[in-house]
């Protein structure tokens, strides 16, 4: 039976036109899906579902997704975390299988106070240990990754971490959609380390302090360090324990956007 799908031109041109064509003509569509932006369930023969092609290096993953959530696009994500997410999107291995399973970034953003001024942060923490690129997947190499990137250990959340070179934290029409990284091809180019399914909402406090200091301090904690807290000083308490226990890292990104 033929799908309720939107193909935009760009997920087109990735896929090609007959690969298109078999998903219009519900060949290779499912019926029922978790839309990869609100999670909840849809059905591409009931209602317009948009495809969404997450594309890494060497991977890309056709996701689904309600149409009145995001329209059809191609998202540029980074390949580690594209391979991490493909449980999440598809509930599939990445094809060849045998990669090691990893985890999806969870981000919560909050107000710091740190050298007398509150500063907009973003606090990372996957859902699961990370585990090194063709590694076994045997020990958690979520810090050390980073650490390798640029970011730094804290030991004192009384200090401004220093600016990574490359990173900005994209900010569009007061929401969080992305936090960008250099291009593995060199010159100006970024592409996503975490990309929002859905742009996230952020408070006037922390949308007002970021564009007062255009920079954006973004901490990172391996799984069960930090949580879900719901007040930001138990957000700082998490961080100051985490940074005690020599498990976090941070950077400053410059601001995109507004």
């Amino acid at each position: 039976m033929p799908r309720m799908l939107d193909v935009s031109e760009d997920v087109r041109a990735e896929i090609g036109d007959e690969e298109a064509e078999r998903l219009l003509a519900g060949e290779n569509a499912p019926g029922s899906y978790d839309c990869t932006s609100c999670r909840t369930p849809g059905d591409s023969e009931q209602e317009r579902t948009s495809t969404v092609l997450f594309v890494g290096e060497e991977t890309a993953v056709l996701a689904f997704a309600h149409a009145s959530c995001i329209p059809s696009q191609v998202v540029q994500v980074a390949e580690e975390q594209l391979q991490g997410a493909v449980r999440s999107i598809t509930g599939v291995e990445p094809a060849g299988g045998g990669a090691p399973e990893q985890a999806v970034l969870g981000i919560t953003s909050g107000l710091v106070l740190i050298e007398g001024d509150l500063h907009p942060a973003l606090v990372v923490e996957p859902t699961g240990p990370i585990a090194r690129p063709g590694s076994g997947g045997s020990t958690d190499e979520f810090l050390p990754l980073l650490i390798e990137q640029g970011f730094v250990p804290v030991t004192d959340m009384g200090r401004l971490p220093s600016v990574l070179p490359g990173w900005s934290v994209l900010l569009a029409m007061g929401q969080l959609h992305a936090v960008l990284q250099p291009g593995t091809g060199g010159g100006s180019s970024s592409v996503s380390w975490w990309q929002a399914h859905q742009p996230l909402q952020v408070t006037d406090g922390w949308r007002a302090a970021a564009n007062k200091s255009q920079r954006v301090l973004v901490f990172a904690a391996p799984v069960g360090m930090i949580g879900q807290q719901p007040r930001e000083d138990l957000l700082r308490d998490a961080l100051e324990k985490a940074a005690a226990d020599g498990r976090l890292v941070a950077a400053a990104m410059p601001l995109a956007g507004t």
